[in-house]
């Protein structure tokens, strides 16, 4: 099947799946940051109590496995129904919070734990099921789900926000998803079905031999150690942007933008170095691609206020974002044979959620212990320069996993739909 011909019988497919990566989880990632100035005014929050939300991933980073081995075993759409019933319920539940630090944890964890399965763990293994010759081009289409959200959702949700208060833009965010989710369930895969293509073939019994031999590879431990290297920056888009931008004297409404800003940047990102992806090794696209972020981190550590700079420094980091979601899929697909895709990605994922996790403690810690009478919520300085620090690190991990093996479909018969 040709480049063309894929995303003419998968098409359908990629628009489902886009618009449920766009409303899933994703939503979380790109709007909390909006959430904090109110909750920290709201229940009387510190910086860094709201900071230790971005350390929850690392329970998440335990239970992933479990969710990429039901989504091999069940197929996607039984495992992004859950997801989603899980997404649209933790944000109604947190438009009726009363304060306790405790109970917004503990349904931020319990969103989560379910909403892994509206993420890139479920929609990939089907974009690479379906793609071979145009995979990193689906990838890229697919993954520009949650920064298209991000870019239109962030200024809808401020303005709900600035009207309505915080709560309603928790209920905004609750009928979003659930729409997304319904449209996508609904819709995965008919166009394929009706093209005759066969039908999901589900994942045969993983060995414990099979698995012990995939951790003790080269590629999964520098894949899974990159990925932890570079999101130690999670913390940074997921909760803290805008915190950081009005650190430095900016305007409220024009953080906001900066938020959407983010989300262009990933988008960007996520175009240039998908296609790229197709054309040139990814290991020399990771290396570039992610070494982005660096010159980010080091101009919002900068004591530079100029808007247009740090408009700048987040355009970059958002860029380098877009890249790090078309190749973590994009490797795992190449190294290792799809039969057990969202198993094998399940553990990339936990490093990502691992990495971000171990990056919102130190966060926390930074910045409780550089408070000072100038500074009583702490300085951002030492974490971004961490950031700028662990993402080269990363860079180069990818890099190091060399050309990929090209588990490439041999023909149309291997490229299947997802299950009905």
């Amino acid at each position: 099947m040709s480049y063309v011909r894929e995303f003419q019988v998968n098409w359908q497919t990629v628009l489902a799946t886009f618009i449920g990566i766009a409303t899933g989880q994703a939503l979380s990632h790109y709007t909390m940051s909006l959430f904090a100035p109110e909750l920290i005014a709201a229940f009387g929050w510190s910086k860094a109590e709201f900071a230790l939300v971005s350390a929850l991933p690392i329970v998440t980073a335990i239970i992933t496995p479990l969710a990429g081995r039901f989504t091999d075993r069940f197929g996607a759409r039984l495992a992004a129904s859950l997801g989603f019933v899980a997404i649209s319920l933790g944000f109604f539940g947190m438009s009726v919070m009363t304060g306790s630090l405790i109970l917004f944890f503990a349904i931020w964890l319990g969103q989560h734990m379910f909403g892994v399965m509206t993420t890139s763990l479920v929609f990939t293994r089907v974009i690479v099921e379906r793609f071979d010759k145009a995979r990193g081009s689906a990838l890229s289409a697919l993954m520009l789900g949650p920064p298209i959200s991000g870019a239109v959702v962030a200024p809808i949700l401020g303005w709900v926000i600035a009207s309505q208060g915080w709560r309603a833009g928790f209920v905004f965010l609750a009928v979003l998803s659930a729409m997304g989710g319904l449209v996508c369930i609904v819709f995965m895969g008919r166009a394929a079905r009706k093209a005759g293509q066969p039908t999901e073939v589900k994942s045969i019994k993983l060995s414990r031999a099979e698995l012990m031999a995939v951790a003790k590879s080269r590629v999964f431990i520098l894949i899974v150690a990159g990925m932890a290297m570079i999101n130690i920056a999670q913390p940074f888009a997921a909760s803290q942007l805008k915190l950081v931008v009005l650190a430095k004297g900016v305007a409220d409404d024009v953080g906001t933008w900066m938020v959407s800003l983010y989300a262009v940047g990933v988008i960007i990102g996520r175009i240039i170095f998908g296609v790229l992806l197709d054309r040139v090794p990814a290991n020399m696209v990771a290396l570039v691609a992610l070494s982005l972020p660096a010159i980010g981190f080091l101009v919002l550590a900068s004591p530079t206020s100029a808007v247009m700079l740090l408009a700048a420094g987040i355009l970059t980091i958002g860029i380098a974002q877009g890249a790090e979601g078309d190749i973590g899929g994009y490797l795992v697909s190449r190294h290792f044979d799809l039969k057990n895709y969202a198993l094998i990605f399940s553990f990339v994922k936990s490093a990502l959620d691992g990495g971000g996790a171990i990056g919102a403690l130190l966060l926390s810690y930074s910045l409780t212990a550089s408070r000072s009478p100038t500074e009583p919520d702490g300085s951002y300085v030492p974490f971004l320069l961490l950031c700028a620090a662990s993402t080269i690190v990363g860079a180069i991990l990818f890099f190091m996993t060399g050309r990929d093996t090209t588990h490439k479909v041999a023909d149309d018969a291997k490229i299947a739909p997802e299950a009905y």
